[in-house]
């Protein structure tokens, strides 16, 4: 039964009186479930007992978070079908991406507790000390990571498991020994309070404080900003827009005490297509590519949203294929009307500049909400003057630039802002040939993908899932794969500390039989 409250702690709550519904974006009806929003009363409770559970949660071995987070991992899975058929109503995504995105979401809990377990991530670092050395005795120094505090979690609008309640970004904050406060997404608030309730039977059961983690519902202007201005908060994830990426960093950063903001804003992912590579593979090209770009009707962070290749012998064969293919691409239901209108005003955009053709469009779409695929087409010279043909569409459209030489594919290059990711695809000859491509791509991006496609982020431990911004507030960081753990923990040391006072992955008989760095040597002793 979806009661609509906020679960703080253990606690379910609904002192307010502002309420809303969820809808079904498919046809525009209210569903029946009712959700009252958080007060401030109860975010300033929710952000209390986080602190207070951090103190409990944060000496938890490795061990004990692993067996917490499985246990979440279980709980959902125990969900079965009605997590499914809710998550369908409430988003329009079809049982088979719910079901897949649930495997996601469970699995990425689980490598969050191998890691765990491993125990290697901390970082362990020893200095021994040496009282003979001169002119001044060496002394026992120790470094390890450690979790920051309270951590506020924004769900995403367009996955609503695996980067919303229970995502990678609540399983590595939990996994770095943080507590957690999500403010679940309005457009799918029911399948948030399921999931919340899974985590929080998994925290009794786990003997876990009471505040290890919260839910609220509200709006991100109210209940989310005062989230990253309290006090007892210690940093933000969030996967969404940029504008509300940036605003909730402008937040961040003008606290009394600043904090980090992890906020994964959105790319157009540019795709470079090679001369030698689109005379020999033209149709198989233009087919993956129109099928990355309209995957999920667009809705993804990596949908490549810009195709670059250069005018030449091949370039009309390229042209025909491409066209042919996204004729062939049907789009479907967004997942809120918001989202909708966003799509539809940026095509007006798009279709409005001079110098922009529509180069193929995809089947049309009657359903509430339906968003048609669209390809456009331009050159070099009016995507470099119309700034904006640079941004984020968010949905199944794609814009095709024809530069007229190597030089101006490396211009376009040079000019782009950050993204997550970028793509190549070219032979042997054409990956050495532009070897200087594939420089400047390195630093533009956080993920360089050869002869494939964007969409489809792997969760592993190699994974990066980020960029300079305006992809991220923080390139250095990722939201996918075990490295994510990094954003929310801190390095500290101790000197002269005594052996058993020291944390277990510092002290001399390495309890936990972890890989560390002994006096400049990684060994297990």
């Amino acid at each position: 039964m979806i009661e609509g409250k906020q679960i703080i702690g253990f606690e379910m709550v609904a002192e307010g009186s502002a309420s809303f519904h969820s809808f079904n974006p498919a046809t525009g009806e209210k569903l029946h479930y009712q959700f009252t929003k958080a007060t401030p009363g109860e975010v300033n409770k929710a952000a209390e007992k986080a602190a207070g559970a951090f103190q409990v949660y944060r000496k938890k071995s490795g061990a004990e978070k692993a067996i917490f987070l499985e246990t979440i991992a279980n709980e959902i899975n125990a969900l079965g079908d009605e997590l499914v058929d809710l998550c369908c109503q409430e988003t329009a995504l079809p049982k088979g991406r719910i079901e897949g995105e649930r495997a996601r979401t469970v699995n990425q809990l689980k490598l969050f507790a191998s890691l765990l377990r491993e125990g290697s991530w901390v970082d362990a670092r020893i200095e021994t000390a040496d009282a003979t050395r001169t002119p001044l005795p060496k002394p026992d120094i120790r470094y390890m990571e450690i979790g920051l505090g309270p951590v506020v979690v924004f769900g995403a609008s367009n996955f609503p498991l695996a980067f919303s309640v229970a995502g990678g970004d609540t399983a590595s904050a939990l996994a770095a020994g943080c507590p957690v406060i999500v403010k679940v997404h309005s457009a799918h608030p029911a399948t948030g309070e399921l999931v919340g309730r899974a985590i929080l039977k998994a925290a009794q059961v786990c003997n876990m404080p009471d505040g290890v983690f919260s839910l609220l519902h509200g709006d991100g202007k109210d209940v989310g900003i005062q989230l990253v201005k309290h006090p007892a908060v210690k940093a933000v994830g969030l996967t969404g827009s940029f504008t509300a990426g940036k605003a909730l960093f402008d937040a961040a950063v003008s606290r009394e005490v600043p904090i980090p903001v992890y906020a994964e804003m959105g790319s157009t992912n540019p795709v470079f297509i090679l001369p030698e590579a689109m005379r020999e593979r033209a149709a198989t090209i233009a087919a993956g590519f129109s099928a990355s770009v309209t995957l999920g009707v667009g809705q993804f962070c990596t949908n490549p949203g810009i195709l670059i290749h250069e005018k030449n012998d091949g370039a009309k064969e390229f042209t025909k294929s491409l066209e042919e293919e996204f004729k062939k691409t049907s789009g479907g239901v967004m997942l809120t009307e918001t989202i909708f209108k966003s799509y539809a005003n940026g095509l007006a955009h798009h279709t409005n500049v001079a110098g922009m053709d529509v180069l193929a469009l995809g089947a049309e779409v009657t359903q509430n909400f339906g968003a048609r695929p669209i390809l456009f087409k331009t050159t070099a010279e009016t995507f470099e003057n119309v700034t904006a043909l640079s941004e984020e569409i968010f949905g199944p459209t794609s814009l095709v630039v024809e530069a007229e030489s190597k030089e101006g594919i490396l211009s376009i290059a040079r000019n782009l802002g950050g993204h997550l990711t970028a793509t190549v695809h070219g032979t042997e000859n054409d990956l050495i040939g532009f070897k200087d491509l594939i420089d400047i791509l390195e630093q533009k991006v956080g993920r360089v993908v050869i002869n494939g496609f964007p969409t489809g982020v792997e969760v592993c431990h190699a994974m990066v899932h980020g960029g300079p911004y305006p992809a991220t507030t923080d390139g250095r960081s990722t939201s996918v794969g075990t490295a994510a753990i990094h954003r929310f923990t801190r390095p500290v040391c101790y000197q002269g500390m005594p052996d058993d006072l020291l944390p277990a992955e510092l002290q001399n008989k390495n309890p936990l039989n972890i890989w560390r760095l002994v006096n400049g040597q990684h060994t297990q002793k």
